[in-house]
């Protein structure tokens, strides 16, 4: 894309008039860029660095940021730095402070400084974990109520070692505990509900949190429920939802995470597989003047007892079945309790604690349980690679349904941080008025919902300086998507964050010690190690540009050992290579190792896609699709990255049983049939952008569908178009 603008010191005044730019204002930006080009080139990393400090701000048109960066990295080849720490800054990182005071410990002569030495930093995390992940849980206050015998131990049921055995310890009471870092009285959650958005924050202190939570950890044992049986939650990331997910671990029970938006069919699925014996649901979620059925959708579920959250009074839109228990009525169970400490339920550390699930490639949801320990590799992520630390106000638009709400549970308040919720649409002003309000520090978004920002121009008049870095995860973004959204923030840093539910956080990622390229990985995370495996399916060497399907090495903290419905070995080991006398670990990306050692992601190497920062098998699309027409012979599902990059769009490739069907069939109406099957059967975010008819779908000799070479098929075709 950078071909297409002029070197910076071939930029006129007129080039800058051309794009709405008041005369005044042109010249005296004009002014100042040929004053950073006669200090610091025309076209260097550090150039950049003083245009989008000095010169950008958020009122400037975007084509003018564009113009300045693309014409900046003109010639600079591919992963040009967006952004470049600041020396003493990055002393004052989390990273920074550790390196600074026990760098020449860890590293020893090669220790210089933390901008330096980060990658030795890292490696010594893979190498020396015993020494590594001792002093992370020290940085982070993490106590265990019985020691464990050691960080990891050799065990052969476990690939990689066994982490921590013998300890004993309960997540959320960490999270509710006092310490060092946080007193009783600091804030801990914020939160605004939508069309809120002139009255003030609503809080909640340390104190506040604690007691609220004790009190639904009493109520919830007055269920009788055996300790560690399951106990959903299908409702929106609300502090209600936070509460309730802590109390669910506090005492001793296990979270099946169910997302807010899954229809009844998915939300059985679920609940079935992880054996819940009750759910905690709301009655409507609200989303502008729009209503939309919850409870009503657990009950066409037929889900076991549900506590039933009233939604803006204390009225249902739909009588309770008998059995189901109110809010209220639930609360009142412990009312004499409500400030009376719970007791934490110690579990070994190998107990449950959360049930999530993530799409296989077989059409069935992978049951993924979270241990006791899991949260921990959460939040060693939010410390060392986004920064995450007392006084921060963490927001992240997610749903306990999915990965990223208990990560931004654990990230915030094991690093003594702020949660911030916003209880509606995160698309819109509303949302960005919120992150301003909230002085949100560290912002996670997904690559849609920046696309609907910028689109829409939801953040114009909107205070964002606050923040000091992004985090992206769920899907690929795309380089000036992302450029204006560093814009909107004075140019912090994004930290791509890429990794899984099975393994309870990132295996490759960003940091505020490397400079960050756009839509790029600068790092595998803390304690990672990656491997590009060639076609002859062997690692290829590690200090190469590569690319292929992604490995991972075995010894990973917080990854799964086990899974409810699937053989774990033969999900993640069978057929993998040994290196240095342990099997790799499967993954399924393809990822690109570039010259410059920053890493690109290709998309899924199997059937699963990505649709929205959602991971979806093929299969479960095709299901539906094969019946929304009875003149459709068969279909098959897959992702094609947009050509300036980005999420994967939706398309869909159909085979008529009679083939003079591809010509009469009005695929309009047939995208829109497609659309309401998906939307109605498996998620209301999953969109078809393209049919494709086909007179046969590729396949191998075995009969299976070559869905990879219609991706590459229809990813050349989108580029072709430009």
């Amino acid at each position: 894309m950078a071909q297409n603008y002029k070197a910076l010191d071939l930029i006129t005044v007129s080039d800058i008039l051309s794009l709405g730019i008041a005369e005044e204002e042109a010249e005296q930006l004009h002014e100042k860029l040929t004053e950073i080009i006669r200090d610091y080139g025309a076209a260097t990393p550090q150039t950049w660095k003083h245009i989008s400090k000095d010169l950008l701000n958020p009122e400037l048109p975007f084509l003018f940021h564009q113009m300045m960066y693309h014409g900046c990295y003109k010639d600079f080849g591919p992963d040009p730095p967006a952004w470049l720490p600041d020396p003493e800054t990055a002393k004052l990182t989390n990273v920074g402070q550790l390196l600074e005071s026990r760098g020449n410990e860890f590293l020893g002569t090669k220790y210089e400084d933390p901008i330096s030495s980060f990658s030795d930093l890292q490696e010594f995390s893979v190498s020396n974990p015993e020494v590594y992940w001792k002093a992370v849980f020290d940085e982070m206050n993490a106590s265990f109520s019985v020691e464990p015998e050691c960080i990891l131990g050799e065990n052969p049921s476990y690939p990689g070692g066994q982490w921590l055995p013998g300890a004993y310890f309960n997540p959320a009471k960490l999270c509710l505990s006092e310490n060092k870092k946080r007193a009783r009285d600091d804030v801990v959650i914020l939160w605004r509900d939508e069309g809120d958005d002139k009255l003030p924050l609503q809080t909640k202190t340390l104190k506040e949190l604690r007691f609220t939570v004790w009190q639904v950890a009493h109520a919830l044992d007055t269920l009788a429920l055996d300790k560690g049986s399951a106990i959903a939650i299908d409702m929106p990331m609300d502090v209600n939802a936070v509460v309730i997910y802590l109390a669910i671990v506090l005492a001793g029970y296990v979270v099946v995470s169910i997302a807010d938006s899954f229809a009844p069919t998915e939300i059985s699925t679920r609940l079935k597989i992880s054996n819940a014996r009750a759910i905690f649901t709301q009655d409507l979620i609200l989303r502008g003047d729009k209503k939309i059925p919850l409870y009503s959708r657990v009950v066409d579920a037929q889900a076991p007892l549900a506590v039933v959250i009233p939604t803006g009074g204390s009225s249902f839109s739909m009588k309770l079945r008998d059995g189901d228990i109110s809010w209220q009525d639930f609360l009142k169970r412990a009312e004499l309790s409500k400030e009376v400490e719970y007791t934490a339920v110690e579990q070994p550390i190998e107990a449950f604690s959360n049930i999530l699930f993530s799409s296989g490639t077989t059409g069935d949801p992978k049951a993924i349980p979270w241990t006791v320990a899991t949260p921990l590799k959460a939040a060693a992520d939010g410390w060392s690679h986004l920064d995450i630390r007392r006084g921060d106000i963490v927001a992240w638009p997610t749903n306990l349904g999915w990965m990223m709400g208990p990560w931004l549970v654990y990230a915030s308040l094991l690093n003594s941080a702020s949660v911030a919720l916003y209880n509606g649409s995160p698309l819109g002003s509303g949302f960005a008025k919120f992150v301003q309000d909230a002085k949100v520090t560290m912002l996670g978004v997904i690559p849609s919902i920046v696309r609907v920002w910028k689109t829409t121009n939801a953040t114009v008049g909107c205070d964002w300086s606050t923040i000091r870095c992004f985090g992206s995860t769920g899907e690929a973004s795309s380089v000036d998507e992302y450029l204006w959204l560093m814009g909107r923030a004075l140019y912090k840093p994004v930290i791509e964050y890429c990794g899984g539910t099975e393994i309870g956080g990132g295996f490759i990622t960003g940091s505020m010690v490397q400079p960050q390229s756009l839509a790029a990985f600068s790092t595998p995370a803390m304690g990672c190690s990656l491997f590009i495996l060639g076609e002859d399916g062997s690692p290829l060497p590690s200090n190469l540009a590569a690319i292929g399907e992604l490995a991972l090495g075995p010894t990973m903290f917080g990854a799964s050992s086990t899974l409810l419905n699937a053989d774990h070995n033969a999900v993640y080991f069978k057929g993998m290579p040994v290196w240095n006398g342990k099997v790799l670990r499967r993954h399924g990306d393809v990822f690109e190792r570039t010259t410059k050692g920053y890493y690109h992601a290709h998309g899924r190497a199997d059937d699963t896609m990505n649709l929205g920062g959602i991971k979806v098998s093929s299969v479960e699309i095709e299901r539906i699709c094969n019946a929304v027409d009875s003149n459709i012979l068969e279909t098959a599902a897959v992702g094609v990255p947009p050509p300036g990059g980005g999420p994967e769009r939706l398309t869909i490739a159909v085979v008529f049983k009679d083939s003079s069907s591809s010509a009469t069939t009005d695929l309009n109406t047939l995208m829109q049939s497609f659309n309401s099957a998906l939307q109605k059967k498996l998620n209301p975010l999953f969109k078809v952008y393209n049919i494709v008819p086909l007179p046969c779908l590729p396949r191998t000799a075995t009969n299976k569908v070559m869905r990879r070479v219609l991706r590459q098929q229809f990813t050349q075709s989108e580029n072709s178009r430009l």
